[in-house]
């Protein structure tokens, strides 16, 4: 069978590699250099051509599809509409009108002289928002600040544009306020900050420009297909090579702010349980007492050029947590740069027994970070190489000896891997037949299965997912669930159902001494045994936590111009089991309104939309500070009640002095809410099915 890996796409940095070399800080480059090239005219060429060849979205490059691609380009330079003026976008639409046949031919002026008046458009905002600096703000008047988005008009002109940075740089500034900065360190900082914006603007380089314009390209066919240039390609081959060092987070550039994507298993960031998708990062500081750096405004490359360093250094982030909104509570977190081994990512096992809706039962629970193989011990011809399913198959096996009722499979925050894994690991509960669907940009449709008879465990099974389930894991438990094997309890699933393949441009033009680049292309997607495609929907739970309720801006469902989902035929596949789970559902919901734990994660899901949907905050300071703290009570109150519920004194996190050992345990504790509750449904199964006294699961070879 192939071997296929699949993870997120590469607009976002993955920061696990090792910096070897220290940089010199690059200078400004002159406006005279900022046109397009030969090398630039020969890519963009053969990009058109890869990408209407061999794309699994068809592309048609018409006069409609270039104008969306200048309009996604406009939004790339100028996500918030905050520097250009409606005339520079009216020129730039009339100079683009024949932009399809200027792409065709490589043709890339417009695209560069866009960019030559955005820098300008960039100088000109700074220097205003310096200006602005120098004054004095007022709090304590009735007034708000917009989040401006892509849809808001462009200026008229420069009056309009300097009363909206006007609000935006008092909305800094008191956003700096409210996390207890002082006026001199508020304006010290934004000074940095915009000071820095134009300064990285200035450094922008052609390929730079080219980059971006043509990633504005590909995202007008689809999300995860993106261009990379020589300098780029250069840096994912280290972060391919090297061992995996670094903190262990995958970031994503959100308008001015570094986000975390999500956390790495067994990573720094991770284990250190203080950083989570959706968090901004704020700042980045090297050791333990190095000047903190405003990092808001930054390019991805630049955030993560000074987030990775050797292993064993330090480097601390300041945190702006995704549920507290624009200001307090901002936390800052050390982390030690360290090696992330397979063995921290590796599955592992636990009992969850005295449930009290089923004295007596047994649940094993198997945590399944990632879709692991260790490829280069099995290339090398080591016959016991780690991989996901030789290490379910062992723990199975403890748990069955330990005499458990019922199995739980726990892909809470599992992003992927390896598509031979999600096949054999399928295969442990199933004995032979087809796991998932693969078709290609030519329409051909091949069959992953799983050809190994017999069964690792025969006993009732669920499998526990949520929001940042994703690929692999997704395409487990579709298997799971369309053989009616076991349980799908949680979230609906991330949604990322396509696959992609990295291209070397330079293939398609013999000869050619420049570099031309890479390309990331999608080029499949992955198709249930049922027909239909994991893609967009993702896997919806048979039963649902009340934290789904909040997660329609999540995942591929969240990202523009994602492939929709679809269905081909089914394939020749036979149900092991009907699951009824109406009752089992019903069950659920009555203990789960009771119960405190899941309250806070609830309330928590609505916090976090809360923040997401906000399009306008107060810039009265007072306004602002009762905002800040009804959220932060809500969250604590929920939170303290639980623990106390469960025997458990709260741990002040913002203390100066947190004991670790107590915070690690209250961490736990709320880290299982889901995964008990997932027991108690899958015992409640248990004895509707055979009775409370019926057989003990049953391992086989």
């Amino acid at each position: 069978m192939k071997q296929r890996l699949f993870r997120f796409p590469l607009l976002f940095a993955v920061l696990l590699i090792t910096a070897t070399t220290t940089l010199a800080a690059p200078s400004s480059v002159p406006l005279s250099e900022l046109f397009p090239s030969p090398t630039q005219t020969k890519a963009a060429i053969v990009i058109n051509k890869v990408l209407e060849r061999y794309h699994y979205r068809k592309v048609s490059l018409d006069r409609d599809f270039a104008a969306s691609v200048l309009e996604r380009y406009l939004k790339a330079l100028d996500p918030n509409r905050t520097f250009f003026l409606a005339r520079d976008v009216e020129r730039f639409q009339n100079g683009a009108r024949h932009l399809d046949e200027s792409l065709r031919r490589g043709e890339l002026d417009i695209a560069f002289d866009i960019f030559r008046v955005y820098r300008m458009r960039v100088g000109e905002r700074v220097a205003h928002a310096l200006k602005l600096l120098d004054g004095r703000f007022e709090f304590d008047t009735a007034e708000t600040f917009t989040f401006e988005s892509d849809k808001t008009p462009w200026a008229r002109d420069a009056a309009e544009l300097d009363e909206r940075w006007r609000k935006r740089v008092k909305h800094d500034y008191l956003s700096l306020r409210l996390a207890d900065k002082s006026d001199d360190e508020v304006r010290d900082r934004l000074r940095k900050r915009y000071e820095g914006l134009a300064r990285r603007i200035r450094q922008f380089k052609g390929d730079d420009v080219f980059q971006t314009f043509m990633n504005a390209y590909t995202e007008t066919v689809e999300p995860h297909t993106s261009y990379m240039s020589p300098s780029t390609s250069e840096n994912f081959d280290i972060s391919m090579k090297l061992s995996l060092e670094g903190i262990g987070a995958v970031l994503r550039s959100d308008n001015e702010y570094t986000v975390v994507q999500s956390t790495v298993p067994g990573g720094p960031a991770r284990e250190s349980g203080q950083i989570h998708g959706g968090d901004q990062i704020l700042g980045v500081a090297q050791g333990l007492d190095g000047p903190m750096e405003d990092v808001v405004g930054w390019r991805l490359e630049d955030v993560v050029d000074k987030i990775r360093g050797p292993k064993g250094s330090v480097v601390r982030l300041q945190i702006q947590p995704k549920t507290s909104g624009s200001s307090k509570p901002v936390r800052e977190v050390a982390l030690v740069r360290n090696e992330i081994k397979l063995e921290d990512q590796a599955a592992k096992s636990y009992v969850i027994e005295d449930l009290a809706n089923a004295p007596g039962l047994k649940v094993g629970v198997i945590e399944i970070p990632a879709f692991y193989r260790d490829f280069e011990a099995e290339g090398s011809g080591t016959a016991d190489f780690r991989s996901t399913t030789r290490d379910v198959r062992r723990l199975i096996n403890d748990l069955v000896m330990r005499g458990i009722d019922g199995l739980l499979i726990d892909l809470r925050a599992n992003g992927g891997g390896s598509l031979a894994e999600a096949t054999s690991l399928t295969g442990l509960f199933i004995d032979t037949g087809p796991v998932v669907q693969v078709k290609d940009a030519f329409g051909k449709v091949e069959v992953e299965a799983d050809r190994d008879p017999g069964m690792a465990y025969t006993g009732p099974l669920a499998v526990l997912v949520d929001r940042e389930s994703a690929s692999a894991s997704e395409i487990f438990a579709a298997a799971i669930q369309d053989y009616g094997r076991g349980l799908i309890i949680g979230e609906p699933t991330f949604g990322k159902g396509t696959v992609q393949t990295l291209i070397d441009l330079n293939r398609y033009v013999p000869g050619e001494k420049s570099d031309l680049g890479r390309l990331r292309l999608t080029m499949a997607e992955f198709f249930r045994i049922s027909g239909g495609s994991t893609q967009l929907r993702g896997v919806e739970p048979d039963i649902r936590f009340p934290s789904a309720d909040y997660i329609s801006g999540h995942g591929e469902r969240a990202l523009d111009n994602a492939l929709p989902w679809t269905q081909i035929d089914p394939a020749g596949f036979k149900k092991v089991g009907e699951l009824r789970f109406d009752a089992l559902a019903r069950r659920s919901a009555e203990r789960v309104a009771k119960d405190p734990g899941f309250k806070m994660l609830t309330e928590r899901s609505r916090l976090v939309r809360e923040v997401e949907d906000q399009k306008r905050v107060s810039l009265r300071e007072s306004e602002r500070r009762a905002e800040d703290e009804r959220r932060n009570q809500r969250f604590k109150a929920d939170q303290e009640r639980f623990l106390r519920a469960r025997g458990l004194t709260p741990v002040d996190e913002e203390a100066d002095q947190v004991d670790e050992e107590a915070l690690e345990k209250q961490r736990k504790v709320i880290a299982r809410i889901e995964s008990e509750e997932a027991a108690r449904i899958l015992a409640d199964g248990i004895l509707m099915q055979r009775g409370s006294n019926g057989p003990r699961a049953v391992m086989r070879d």
